[in-house]
């Protein structure tokens, strides 16, 4: 028997939910703010679901990951989540049946369970984006070491410099 809940696309699929409102320019843009918009986002995923599932659960995980919220504010996500049976020729394979929003919040509590601390948000304060650390030692800071981690990394070097003048 195999029961398969979430894979890597589900991951991959909440890490890209999660980074739907990135900060460009300074200004924060929400990648699924409107219709259109939304509608691009879900057909380059190839999934299906309600703009407003998906910004709830979206906003609800960014919280939840950041730790401003406990993770019982996802459970009405989890509601109309189904098992089902199929005959394979290795024997019974279970299905997951849920929608795009609980396959989110099913794929965030796998990685609290199965690599804990391994999704988090950037380290750059100004930087609105979330990474799932997959390197050996759990030491990513940032959502991109040539982005944010460069950034951060001159800035402290400019405060030691400055510093070091006075």
């Amino acid at each position: 028997m195999d029961v398969a809940v979430v894979d890597r696309r589900d991951e991959e699929f909440l890490l890209d939910l999660l980074n739907t409102t990135p900060v460009v320019d300074g200004q924060e843009r929400d990648d699924l703010a409107d219709d259109d918009s939304a509608r691009a986002w879900m057909r380059a995923r190839g999934v299906e679901s309600s703009r407003g599932d998906l910004i709830a659960v979206r906003d609800l995980l960014q919280d939840v990951v950041r730790g401003m919220r406990t993770p019982s504010a996802l459970d009405r996500f989890l509601g109309d989540v189904t098992m089902r049976p199929k005959m394979t020729p290795d024997g019974v394979s279970w299905e997951l049946a849920a929608s795009p929003a609980a396959r989110a919040v099913l794929a965030w509590d796998a990685l609290r369970i199965n690599s804990p601390g391994r999704l988090r948000a950037c380290a750059n304060d100004e930087c609105r984006l979330f990474l799932i650390d997959r390197s050996k030692p759990n030491t990513a800071r940032w959502c991109s070491m040539a982005i944010c981690g460069n950034r951060m990394k001159a800035r402290r070097y400019y405060q030691r410099a400055k510093g070091s003048e006075k």
